[in-house]
């Protein structure tokens, strides 16, 4: 399991980190999902509809219906999701790991200024993913 996340796409995902702090922000990763290899193409930028968006994350479903078919009309697939901990840890959560709902699919997490990581979930738990950047 590797997740391949071209530099822009790591950098736009840490600047959108750091524009959101105080606030967790999140967003969606799309590309070619593979079950060793996925490859990052574009990420979208959603809004933080959590009630407490400085501990917790959550795209409203009418936003993530949208984004889910945004990625399709632009023949890409779902990769996975990303969201950042203003304050750290870089690892997942239990509260991550509870709210977790798309396994085998990759969870990217930014703590700003420039720390990223990545995790599949099994649908169980996490598994730290290692990231590459594009050929």
């Amino acid at each position: 399991m590797t997740l391949v996340l071209p530099d822009s796409v790591r950098a736009a995902i840490l600047e959108h980190a750091r524009r959101g702090r105080p606030r967790e922000v999140v967003g969606v990763l799309a590309g070619d999902r593979g079950e060793d290899v996925s490859v990052v193409e574009r990420r979208y930028e959603a809004n933080n509809a959590a009630e407490r968006p400085r501990v917790r994350y959550e795209i409203a479903p009418e936003a993530e219906i949208e984004i889910l078919e945004r990625i399709d009309r632009d023949g890409l697939d779902v990769v996975g999701f990303y969201h950042s901990h203003p304050r750290g840890p870089l690892e997942p959560s239990d509260v991550d790991a509870e709210r977790a709902a798309w396994p085998g699919y990759s969870y990217v997490i930014a703590v700003p200024p420039d720390r990223l990581g990545s995790w599949r979930w099994d649908g169980e738990r996490f598994e730290r993913e290692p990231t590459r950047p594009s050929d």
